[in-house]
């Protein structure tokens, strides 16, 4: 009996993508999917191998300026926007990815991280006690979206009173990133949307190399190794970075995490393994995009130079050749084989900051709002591929006297 492959991007497979990446697992590991021209490989040993193998190239943004952008009549801002996010150290391979994540990866140290974690309870509590007695809330907009970009604003030095700015903002450039391929406005919205936080942090990092602080954009402005260091569009580009990855990933686990729990009441929020689970189960990386560098031959299909590859984790984590009982929500099981945070040269390099703030933001929203619930409005997810993460998230409680 043939597959029938439903649409990738289709309301039901963006709503529970899992049924349709269990049948491309079982009957088709490596999918050529005509509609978006490119590859999908789905089973564990498949998406673990390639994202260890060089010849699955991250460089994706410098081939598709060079084919669309680099050309008469190309949407200037458009090109522009590309610009900086090929300076993205996650669009790179080596040697120029190494050399970025060596000058990065002293700030995302997990003794480094665990410094923050004082100001993240803080922030947590501060949430919490602000929407308590409302008995009702959109827990992705008023809760995990602010204490997200307010621990990476405030790491990165940005006044907190800006940190609103960066919602439309990231949400606009999320449309160049994630590829929501339906959004024929998703090039030149993004475009706008990168213009102005780029001329922002432009503005703010200047006000950092006239007056050094102590924060994170500093710590990239002073980055030195070997004589090497960030250029000043480097440390633009690279705070872009961060402030987009670092809130829009971490808000979407919590996001997930709380709907997970909510729809298994009798799992314990505060059980060790709860991050990882919920990174297994229903995590923030639906697919991971590479860039054939050269002819693969994975199962007995070839991959063409130049081909697009969707490398699936969300498929991977659920492989029942690796996991146990793979769609059940089970904190307890044994940890450290989801590949939610990527693996190998381009393992994130904000995973320690997500876990600290995931466990101590899901556990705390558990155990503060009393009777939590799911209302009765149905749930939205964001219809791209490469991220799976709630539009809202609206509970109701107890109000609190």
């Amino acid at each position: 009996m043939t597959f029938v492959v439903p649409d990738i991007l289709g309301p039901d497979a963006v709503a529970d993508p899992y049924p349709l990446l269990a049948g491309l697992r079982e009957h088709d590991p490596v999918h050529w999917n005509e509609r978006y021209r490119s590859w999908f490989l789905t089973r564990y040993d498949d998406v673990d191998a390639a994202l260890r193998d060089p010849r699955f190239s991250s460089d994706r943004i410098a081939p598709y300026r060079r084919a669309r952008l680099d050309r008469d009549g190309a949407d200037p801002a458009v090109r522009a926007a590309f610009g900086v996010l090929e300076d993205w150290m996650v669009f790179k391979d080596p040697p120029d990815h190494t050399r970025l994540r060596k000058l990065l990866s002293r700030a995302f140290t997990p003794r480094a991280v665990e410094r923050v974690r004082p100001r993240v309870v803080e922030l947590v509590d501060e949430l919490l006690a602000a929407i308590a007695s409302h008995g009702r809330a959109d827990l992705v907009r008023d809760f995990a979206y602010p204490l997200t970009a307010s621990v990476v604003a405030e790491l990165l030095g940005v006044p907190r009173a800006d940190r609103d700015l960066f919602k439309d903002w990231s949400d606009a450039i999320a449309g160049l990133v994630f590829g929501g391929m339906g959004d024929p406005q998703r090039h030149s919205a993004g475009a706008a949307g990168m213009a102005e936080l780029t001329a922002y942090l432009t503005e703010l990092v200047a006000a950092h190399e006239r007056e050094p602080a102590d924060d994170l954009l500093t710590a990239l402005i002073q980055a030195r190794d070997d004589n090497d260091a960030l250029t000043h569009d480097e440390v633009v580009s690279t705070g872009v970075l961060l402030l987009f990855a670092g809130h829009e990933t971490t808000t979407n686990l919590i996001g997930n995490g709380l709907l997970a729990l909510l729809r298994h009441p009798g799992v314990s929020a505060e059980a060790p393994g709860l991050v990882e689970e919920v990174l297994r189960f229903d995590g923030p990386a639906k697919t991971i995009a590479r860039l054939m560098a050269t002819d693969v031959e994975v199962r007995g299909r070839t991959l063409r130079q130049g081909d697009r590859v969707f490398l699936c984790p969300s498929a991977a984590n659920r492989d029942p050749d690796v996991f146990d009982d793979p769609d059940r929500f089970d904190p307890a099981r044994p940890t450290g084989r989801q590949l939610g945070f990527g693996v190998g040269l381009h393992y994130c390099l904000g995973a320690p900051l997500a876990r600290l703030e995931g466990s101590v933001a899901i556990p705390a929203v558990m155990r503060s709002l009393r009777g939590l619930a799911l209302t009765d409005a149905p749930l939205s997810w964001h219809p791209v591929l490469l991220s799976r993460g709630l539009v809202e998230l609206p509970c109701e409680w107890q109000q609190s006297p």
